[in-house]
């Protein structure tokens, strides 16, 4: 049984010459223990995405349509109070920047223990041995005297961490982690890599990554979802999709990776750029940057299909509608 479901999500931003579709008709599962990435370029819809999942949408931006289901339970139309409850219980959330998550004015073992309590019932002292479990879990050493430290003094990998440890702190079922790191250097992106895949295999969390890195999917994720313009362009087992693109688009991403096998002097791209939200084109949204687009993928738009292990939303692969 899948423990987050997002069947047709639709957001919508009010305009003066009605609404603004920043995320069109979005629908995927997650299942306990798996991690399942989410990739395309910005503006693509990623971090909206997750904004919307956790109850996190800025205004105006409002979810006008679908469902997010988290154990089967509706959550989208939650009230803000109750969706902050669940928000820290079941659901934890990973930032990119860390500074923004963290209370310069408190120390980590304050933010920590507050935390814990306001979700679990447990003592302060309970709490506090917890604080200091959970930054031993997450890498940092002698965490029993940096419970007492400040953010400031800390450098940002282990920010990173002790943003990692409040986001577990409650033994949340769903971890949503949007580019968490993105502002690391390589070994440090290396070492909350393995954390995250060690938080699911030994806790049971599905994980919910946002990024643009291709090679931190490929190394993190069991299935990724590509999204381009607000819609799931291709989403599948992480290994058919980087090797067998079945969209396009992913293959454009694909072939736009640097290959240090390859003698090359110029990089791959995908020419233009991805439609704003006020000039979607009719048909496919990737249609006037598609090498291998046709009539039918400028007037008719697709959903997705089938093909191969993955599926795709892409009119090559229907049988009946390819040239």
């Amino acid at each position: 049984m899948s423990l987050l479901e997002v069947k047709n999500l639709i957001v919508e931003f009010p305009h003066r010459h009605g609404a603004l579709r920043a995320l069109d008709e979005i629908s995927f599962a997650i299942a306990p223990g798996e991690i399942l990435g989410v990739v395309g370029e910005s503006g693509a819809g990623k971090s909206l995405t997750g904004a919307a999942i956790i109850g996190l949408l800025e205004p105006p931006g409002r979810i006008a349509g679908g469902q997010v289901l988290l154990e089967g339970q509706r959550i989208d139309n939650l009230r803000h109070d109750q969706m902050r409850h669940i928000r820290g219980r079941k659901i934890g959330a990973i930032f990119q920047d860390p500074l923004t998550s963290l209370n310069p004015l408190y120390t980590i073992g304050r933010q920590l223990t507050e935390t814990i309590m306001a979700h679990l019932p447990v003592t302060p002292a309970e709490a506090r041995k917890r604080a200091i479990g959970l930054l031993e879990d997450t890498g940092i050493p002698a965490a029993a005297e940096r419970v007492d430290h400040y953010p400031h003094q800390f450098s940002g990998g282990m920010r990173q961490r002790v943003v990692i440890a409040l986001a577990l702190a409650a033994e949340p079922k769903l971890i949503v982690a949007d580019e968490p790191t993105t502002a690391l250097d390589v070994s440090i992106q290396a070492q909350i890599i393995s954390l995250l895949k060690r938080i699911c295999n030994d806790r049971g969390a599905a994980v919910m990554l946002i990024t643009h890195d291709m090679g931190v999917i490929a190394e993190t994720c069991d299935r990724v979802a590509v999204m381009y313009a607000g819609r799931i362009a291709e989403i599948g087992p992480v290994h058919d999709v980087i090797n067998r693109a079945a969209h396009p688009y992913t293959a454009g991403l694909m072939a736009a990776i640097p290959d240090i096998t390859m003698d090359r002097e110029r990089l791959n791209q995908i020419d233009g750029a991805m439609p704003r939200l006020n000039a979607i084109p009719a048909g496919c949204a990737y249609n006037p940057r598609c090498p291998k687009v046709f009539d039918r993928c400028k007037e008719q738009r697709p959903e997705l299909m089938d093909a191969g292990a993955s599926r795709a939303a892409c009119w090559l692969h229907d049988t009946g509608g390819a040239p």
